[in-house]
């Protein structure tokens, strides 16, 4: 009964990962410098909104900048704290 249930699931699965394979490879590379504007919502605010145009090297600078500072206050946190880990 198991090894019926099994069969479809790896070929969707299959199918699934051979998917973005496939679209990955026919679509051009983006121009970094295109001008892309994406609306912004404040936090603390539903119902106001702000749009931001920038370059796609300037979002992914900008998305990079965010991860870093992230990844950073949660070390700090960490370090002021001292409970790392639950502990």
């Amino acid at each position: 009964m198991l090894s019926n249930l099994s069969l479809p699931l790896i070929a969707a699965l299959s199918i699934a990962s051979a998917a973005p394979t496939e679209q990955s490879k026919s679509k051009a590379p983006l121009d970094p410098n295109e001008k892309v504007c994406e609306t912004i919502k404040p936090l603390g605010s539903r119902l106001a909104t702000k749009r931001v145009c920038a370059t796609r090297a300037e979002w992914a600078e900008a998305r990079t900048q965010d991860r870093e500072e992230s990844e950073k206050a949660q070390r700090l946190g960490c370090l002021v704290q001292g409970q790392c880990g639950g502990h």
